[in-house]
């Protein structure tokens, strides 16, 4: 048993799959979105909210956004 082949025995590689990555920048954009909205009407209510709470979301939201820009214009 052989452990890897020489460059001549092997097959040729696949093309890469098309993949959607606004779709899915976007999804993850919206959850965060979401999260966001939870943790500012818990904090509305009364709930103690942790600062770092609050930040992870808003950075989730920003990050998405610009990887959503990103994605949309490499194209």
């Amino acid at each position: 048993m052989r452990l890897w082949l020489r460059e001549e025995e092997r097959r040729p590689s696949p093309p890469p799959y098309p993949s959607d990555d606004a779709r899915a920048l976007l999804v993850g954009c919206l959850v965060w979105v979401a999260a966001l909205i939870g943790v500012l009407v818990a904090a509305s209510v009364g709930v103690d909210v942790p600062p770092l709470v609050l930040s992870t979301a808003v950075i989730g939201v920003v990050l998405g956004t610009i990887g959503l820009f990103y994605s949309r214009n490499r194209r």
